[in-house]
């Protein structure tokens, strides 16, 4: 999902900007050189499925990967999230430059949050691990959606269908196919490429 330009208040802009420069100066610090093309690879995938998108006024349906994305990545996701962003709202107008900063934590924590969820959940197989962070990392995205929209308006969220309760409903079939789409290709990373899913340091 993305939040559009004109969505947003002041300052939940200057405070999502805010959040979001701050999660990047950690993702940034002590990366390796062999991080980079990983990094870039996940921006290119969440570039690419992310333009697949139904759009719910004032914000849009569409492939998220923040669990698998997070899984691969950890605190590192927002390196991938920003640029591939930030790309799509100069050439396509997906998104926006002053919700950037929004949009960005929008992903990057629920990133965060599934690669600790995975690294914490007593499953031994990793689609199952996978499966299951996909589908709650979708949540945790509509979740934060919810709450930026609602320190700009409370009216977001009044009416039987109010922009929050349509997001909710709408991302509840998504939930559902990104926890089958993260577990297939957990399980075929933890058998093809399986350092990509060893456990990093948290912070």
């Amino acid at each position: 999902m993305h939040i559009a330009d004109g969505v947003l208040s002041a300052p939940v802009i200057v405070a999502s900007y805010g959040v979001a420069i701050a999660g990047m100066v950690v993702a940034a610090k002590g990366i390796k050189d062999e991080e980079i093309p990983k990094i870039s690879l996940m921006a290119g995938t969440f570039f690419a499925v992310s333009l697949i998108s139904i759009p719910v006024p004032p914000t849009s349906v569409h492939p998220l990967l923040c669990g698998l994305i997070g899984i691969i990545l950890g605190k590192k996701a927002p390196l991938a999230f920003f640029p591939a962003l930030l790309l799509q709202a100069l050439l396509f107008r997906h998104g926006g430059i002053t919700s950037l900063g929004a949009n960005t934590i929008m992903h990057s924590i629920p990133a965060y949050l599934s690669y600790v969820l995975y690294n914490k959940l007593p499953i031994k197989q990793p689609a199952g691990r996978g499966g299951i962070i996909g589908a709650i990392s979708v949540a945790m995205t509509v979740v934060i959606l919810i709450f930026l929209l609602a320190l700009t308006d409370a009216r977001f969220a009044a009416g039987d269908f109010s922009v929050v309760k349509i997001a909710i409903v709408a991302h509840v079939p998504l939930m559902v196919v990104e926890g089958i789409v993260t577990a297939f290709a957990v399980q075929f990373i933890d058998k093809y490429k399986k350092d990509w899913l060893e456990e990093r340091a948290l912070v």
